[in-house]
């Protein structure tokens, strides 16, 4: 990780000040320090800033306010809030409302907080490095097809399929270029790769939870979290064990039970550095609640439990019922729908639960199913399924309406996989 990176300390007394300085300078890093939250903020003006460790209470200006105008002016900077037992209260409200990295308890441990900066400096290098090679990646496509002429037989084999998915992400760049949504998607595509027996799993959870939640009368923006929360709900999942994740939730012991406990706070503290994915972090944190309180990581309950966080719980429940991720046995579409009718009062809001019924009730009267061949598409034809690859990368999204082009690239995939490609097509019903 380069080095040196700058730090700004802020504390309106001298002594905090001095005793950070001393224990930050020996790690390389180069420090300002500044006395109250207007003085930094004039200095950060004209200063590149990495990282800010600001106190709390301050005169003028508080340290979770100061550290909110950070955040407008620039959200890039790590930030960190030192605090006392009795700001406690501010301290949570600060960090749900996603405006700092960590905080820091006073008084502090110097090791622990050495560890605090370097880490969070190496996620901001992390995340830095990953935009310059996401830059780096668009530049050598190109480069890449000429160079696919050029490579053996086997590499042939193993990057045909990649400069498939190349075209296919062309096309939902011209379309959407730098939406946040797609770079979402793109997320959720990588963390789906990592379960390959779910596949489909996170683009249905999103499909239904976005019906629900409209159904529910949400506002624009919370019905964009629950979408980016249904698309992230497996996040905290990436780190755990494979002998977990192969078993369902009832047939783990209690040991696999404690750590798989563990998966929804931390999504939401992986998503804690990106303020617009916040609030899905705060649903993706509340999809094991329980409305009767005996849920789990907070034992939150009913109106406590944030209402994205309780169209989660019925909707992700809803699928894995199917897959056989939540009981020991897979069950079917009407048989995972009376598990939550059951279960209203206990696990699921029962007023959420009549809604998701509906909604279920008036998509299945609109269209039915039809199966093609690519031979038999034609423009305006629309997914009822995701289309995915041989090896599990999805190509197109449920829900894409097909053109001309999109069905030359999918008759051009079939041939290079030299497997028949079977595409779910809506068929309205008069």
């Amino acid at each position: 990780m380069p080095t040196p990176f700058t730090i700004l300390l802020v504390d309106d007394e001298i002594n905090i000040l001095r005793s950070l300085h001393r224990l930050l300078r020996p790690e390389g890093y180069r420090i300002l320090t500044a006395e109250s939250g207007a003085a930094a903020l004039s200095l950060m003006s004209s200063e590149p800033v990495d990282l800010v460790i600001s106190d709390m209470r301050m005169p003028e200006m508080d340290g979770a306010v100061f550290l909110a105008k950070v955040r407008q002016e620039w959200p890039d900077t790590i930030r960190l809030l030192l605090t006392g037992h009795a700001d406690m209260a501010q301290t949570v409200a600060a960090i749900n409302q996603g405006e700092i990295y960590r905080f820091i308890a006073k008084p502090w441990n110097d090791q622990e907080l050495q560890i605090i900066v370097r880490q969070a400096l190496e996620q901001l290098y992390l995340r830095r490095e990953n935009q310059r090679l996401l830059k780096l990646t668009a530049e050598q496509n190109e480069a890449l097809k000429e160079a696919n002429n050029t490579l053996e037989h086997k590499v042939a084999e193993r990057t045909a399929e990649l400069s498939q998915l190349i075209s296919f992400l062309e096309l939902t760049q011209e379309e959407l270029k730098t939406s946040f949504r797609t770079s979402v998607q793109v997320f959720s595509s990588i963390i789906e790769m990592r379960f390959a027996d779910w596949t489909g799993h996170s683009q249905r959870v999103v499909s239904l939870a976005e019906r629900l939640a409209k159904y529910a009368d949400l506002k624009p923006e919370e019905i964009e979290a629950v979408r980016n929360a249904a698309m992230l709900h497996d996040i905290g999942k990436v780190a755990l064990p494979d002998s977990l994740l192969n078993k369902s939730f009832a047939n783990h012991n209690r040991q696999e039970r404690a750590e798989f406990m563990e998966h929804p706070a931390i999504g939401q503290m992986v998503l804690l550095p990106i303020p617009e994915l916040n609030l899905a972090g705060i649903y993706i944190r509340g999809q094991h609640e329980n409305v009767d309180g005996s849920g789990f990581p907070d034992h939150l309950k009913l109106n406590e439990i944030p209402i994205g966080a309780r169209i989660l719980a019925i909707v992700v429940d809803y699928d894995e019922l199917q897959l056989g991720l939540f009981m020991a046995r897979e069950f079917t579409a009407e048989h995972a729908l009376l598990y939550i009718k059951e279960n209203r009062d206990i696990r699921y809001d029962s007023t959420l639960v009549q809604l998701f019924i509906q909604s279920l009730e008036a998509e299945h009267h609109k269209y039915k199913e039809v199966t093609l061949t690519s031979s038999q598409l034609k423009p305006g034809m629309v997914l009822t399924r995701d289309l995915y690859s041989a090896g599990h990368f999805l190509l197109l999204a449920k829900g894409r309406k097909l053109d001309p082009s999109i069905i030359k690239h999918i008759c051009r995939f079939e041939q290079t996989d030299g497997k028949a490609v079977t595409v779910y097509i809506r068929q309205d019903i008069n």
